[in-house]
């Protein structure tokens, strides 16, 4: 599959991290991918956004990146992944033996923060599929994605849970991708979990102040320094 489009969430505080990604991307996939930030301030002058500021949500990409489907005008396979991972192997290896009976694929963890408050001050919270959103495979002709549309995104009377709990899917439409590729700092250990293709600093990275010394913070840092060197 050539050309494959990719959406990394953006949030004006992490700037740096959303470009950290991104050449991560390309480090290990450069022509096979096209990479797009999802800017609130361009989906809403576009039309596809509009909902206001939800007191819950802990990055401006809360609600934007279920509307993927749309933005590919609901045809063929799209990735979504949150701007606070880095990866390490090319990201259409996920695209091997995918079924088109799911409607997205994402990393199914069991998992529980301890901590009431992520590294950037944000209130944590916790819900069933906590963190199943944060890298999605998206499926985006399959006809159960019809049901997320913009009006839907931008309904009101929907909240987070609803979304990020893919309430709209059957259990069934939902795949499974090894949690190698969503590998959680702090959740996920070396070697007994196995060894990370892609980490996700979920509580905070090392672009934070207060997390500048965070488990797998140098390699980042590396990435960073490779980045601002090319």
């Amino acid at each position: 599959m050539k050309n494959l489009n990719i959406y990394i969430g953006y949030d004006s505080k992490e700037d740096i991290a959303y470009r950290v990604c991104k050449y991560s991307l390309y480090k290990h996939s450069s022509t096979d991918i096209k990479i797009y930030s999802l800017k609130l301030q361009e989906l809403v002058a576009k039309k596809f956004y509009s909902r206001t500021i939800d007191p819950l949500a802990s990055t401006e990409f809360t609600y934007s990146r279920f509307l993927v489907p749309a933005l590919t005008n609901y045809k063929g396979w799209a990735i979504f992944c949150d701007c606070d991972f880095i990866f390490f192997e090319n990201i259409l290896q996920i695209l091997e033996n995918v079924d088109d009976t799911k409607a997205v694929y994402c990393v199914q963890h069991d998992y529980t923060p301890k901590e009431k408050h992520k590294m950037d001050g944000q209130k944590q919270t916790i819900y069933p599929r906590k963190n199943w959103s944060s890298m999605v495979l998206w499926n985006c002709g399959h006809p159960s994605n019809e049901k997320i549309s913009v009006d839907l995104v931008n309904n009101p009377n929907y909240d987070g849970k609803y979304f990020h709990r893919f309430s709209w899917l059957k259990d069934e439409e939902i795949g499974k991708i090894s949690h190698e590729w969503n590998w959680l700092v702090g959740w996920y250990t070396e070697p007994e979990d196995g060894k990370p293709n892609a980490i996700h600093y979920t509580e905070g990275g090392p672009w934070f102040k207060n997390y500048r010394n965070c488990e797998y913070g140098d390699v980042w840092k590396k990435y960073l320094a490779e980045m601002m060197q090319k």
